[in-house]
């Protein structure tokens, strides 16, 4: 079966198919990168991109993809929402890393170096608390400078950035990293609760729903 990607830098390619390669040897992987993408929804908000994304994703099925992953949490709801339109199930990245927060504790801290995250992610944990029933007070914290050391490729100084961000937050259950290239600040942090990304979570859950054919939901694979 095969999976497409989109995303939004190409960082991300490497990441997820190193995750194939242990996790789901066989799978096959297509990536789709426009950068273009982002920039525009960071300056017009995320629905000003829905006809690129829709047009995007319909190549990837025409392409051959049996379902569509999304790496990108400031569009991953756009994305998402042309599931019945393109014909095959298109997940978000970050589901099934907000499902694992909502069951890990009710005080939600959420993490992202691009303004543009914080809203739809938010607006995702608080979903899934609806879906499982469970009240959640969610937090949100820009880490200030990150996305400038990442734009200028310096990972280290980025990945510092937001561990620390991390390490300085008192009276939460549960910290969410908003974006997937957050992922290896999770170890970096020294922080005693449960420190969340979505790399490895999404692509199992895409994995697990690539052989499904019902474009209009799919399985969430906790954490």
């Amino acid at each position: 079966m095969t999976l497409a990607l989109l995303h939004t830098s190409p960082v991300h390619v490497p990441v997820f198919d190193a995750l194939r390669d242990t996790d789901h040897p066989g799978l096959v992987l297509r990536h789709v990168v426009d950068e273009s993408l982002l920039e525009r929804a960071r300056t017009a908000g995320p629905e000003a991109v829905t006809d690129d994304v829709r047009a995007l994703l319909e190549t990837a099925v025409a392409d051959g993809a049996d379902a569509v992953l999304c790496t990108c949490s400031t569009i991953g709801g756009v994305a998402e929402a042309q599931s019945a339109a393109v014909g095959v199930p298109v997940l978000r990245v970050d589901r099934p890393m907000a499902a694992a927060a909502v069951e890990a504790g009710r005080a939600v801290a959420v993490v992202a170096a691009l303004k543009s995250t914080l809203a739809p992610t938010v607006a995702l944990v608080e979903e899934e608390a609806a879906r499982a029933g469970r009240p959640v007070d969610v937090r949100t914290v820009l880490v200030a400078g990150a996305w400038e050391r990442f734009e200028a490729g310096d990972r280290d100084g980025y990945r510092d950035l937001v561990a620390a961000a991390v390490d300085a937050l008192t009276d939460v259950d549960v910290v969410v990293l908003a974006q997937a290239s957050m992922a290896p600040a999770a170890d970096r942090t020294t922080a005693t609760v449960p420190v969340l990304s979505s790399p490895r979570p999404g692509l199992r859950a895409a994995a697990d729903n690539t052989a499904y054919a019902e474009p209009s939901s799919y399985r969430v694979t906790p954490a």
